[in-house]
C-alpha cells in the first residue's frame, strides 16, 4: 500500500506492507486525512511523544471505512464509516484502537469528517473536562484561528459561555473569528491585549483561558485571568520557555493545568472519546460543531499540502484525499 513515510532522506510516499489488526485494533481503509501542526515537526524527523523518526508513517487524523477487525475489537463492523485519530494516518490503510474512533455522520463526506477527531477530543477535554466551563462564564482561546482553536470557541458557546474571546496575530484570520463563536477578537502580539480583555470582563479577567500559545504570553495570561480562574495549557506555539510571574500566579490563585495526548494511556484516550460521544455528539451530527476546510489536496500532492500549511496563511483544516 501507499504511505507517507519519514525516511533517511526525509518524507516521501512509499510502498509498505498493509498492516493487520490485532487485539482491539480496527483496520481502516482511509479516504481522507487532515494535517495537524504536530505533523510538520514529525516530517522533519522530530519526535511527537513516543512516535517519530526514520520508518515512521506520518499523520494522526483520518476518516474512512472499517476494512477488518482484530479479535477483540467491538462496537463497529466491516463497512462502517468512521473517523478517528492515532498514528500512521497518511496511508491507504491504518490501524486504530476501537475506542479511539467515532462513527462518521451520514451528512458528512469523508473530507469533512477527517477534520474533526483531533479538535473534538482535544478541546472537549480542555474546555469542558479540565477547564470546567460553566454557563455564563467567560473564555479566552489563545491561538483561536487554528482548527482546534476554532473548535474550542464553538464548544465554549455550545456549553453556554457568555463571552468568548479569540486571539490571532494574523489580521485576516482574526477578522473571521466571529464566524466561529468569538464575541471579541484580539491580537496577542499587541502589548495592550490584556487591557482589552479586562475591559470586556469589567476589570475582572476571564474565568478560563485555553492556551495554545504559552511562551511569550504566559505571564500576560495570568494578568488576564480572574482571581481563582483557570488556565489550561494545550500547546506551545509561542515557545517552550519564557518568563513566568509566579507571584501573580499565587496572588490570583489561578489553577494552571497542562494537558497533552502524548503521555496519555489508551484507557485515558478511550475515556476522552467516550465523553465526546456522551456530551456533544448530537451537536456534531447536527453540524453545530464543524470546521472549515481551507484546501483539499490529492494524496500524491501531500508535499504541496504541507507547503501550504507552512506558509501559515490558511484558516481551518487542510485535507488530503485518497
Amino acid at each position: 500500500m501507499k504511505a507517507y513515510v519519514y525516511g533517511p532522506n526525509g518524507p516521501a510516499i512509499s510502498d509498505i506492507a498493509q498492516p493487520t489488526p490485532k487485539g482491539t485494533q480496527v483496520l481502516v481503509r482511509v479516504h481522507a486525512c487532515a494535517l495537524n501542526r504536530a505533523d510538520t515537526g514529525m516530517r522533519k524527523g522530530h519526535a511527537h511523544g513516543a512516535a517519530g523518526g526514520v520508518g515512521t508513517v506520518l499523520g494522526m487524523e483520518w476518516a474512512g471505512e472499517v476494512a477488518a477487525l482484530g479479535p477483540d475489537a467491538k462496537g463497529v463492523k466491516v463497512g462502517d464509516r468512521i473517523m478517528g485519530s492515532g498514528a500512521a494516518a497518511f496511508a491507504e490503510y491504518t490501524l486504530a484502537d476501537h475506542g479511539r474512533l467515532f462513527r462518521a455522520p451520514s451528512n458528512m463526506n469523508f473530507a469533512e469528517a477527517a477534520t474533526l477527531p483531533v479538535a473534538l477530543a482535544t478541546m472537549h477535554n480542555a474546555v469542558v473536562t479540565v477547564g470546567g466551563i460553566q454557563p455564563g462564564q467567560s473564555v479566552l482561546i489563545q491561538g483561536a484561528s487554528s482548527g482546534v482553536g476554532l473548535m474550542a470557541m464553538q464548544i465554549a458557546k455550545l456549553k453556554g459561555a457568555k463571552l468568548v474571546i479569540g486571539s490571532s496575530t494574523d489580521a485576516h484570520r482574526r477578522s473571521r473569528l466571529t464566524d466561529y463563536g468569538a464575541d471579541l477578537a484580539i491580537d496577542s502580539s499587541d502589548p495592550g491585549w490584556v487591557d482589552l480583555v479586562l475591559k470586556a470582563t469589567g476589570g475582572e479577567g476571564v474565568d478560563l483561558i485555553i492556551d495554545q500559545v504559552s511562551g511569550k504570553v504566559a505571564s500576560q495570561n495570568l494578568a488576564a485571568t480572574k482571581v481563582k480562574g483557570r488556565i489550561v495549557n494545550v500547546g506551545r506555539l509561542g515557545g517552550t520557555h519564557a518568563d513566568f510571574n509566579f507571584d501573580l500566579h499565587a496572588a490570583r490563585r489561578i489553577n494552571y493545568v497542562g494537558v497533552t495526548f502524548r503521555t496519555r494511556t489508551i484507557e485515558e484516550i478511550r475515556e476522552i472519546f467516550e465523553e465526546v460521544r456522551k456530551d456533544i455528539w448530537s451537536a456534531v451530527e447536527a453540524r453545530k460543531l464543524q470546521l472549515p476546510i481551507d484546501k483539499v489536496f490529492a494524496f500524491d500532492d501531500i508535499d504541496e499540502a504541507f507547503a501550504h500549511m507552512e506558509a501559515n496563511k490558511h484558516l481551518g483544516k487542510i485535507v488530503v484525499t485518497l
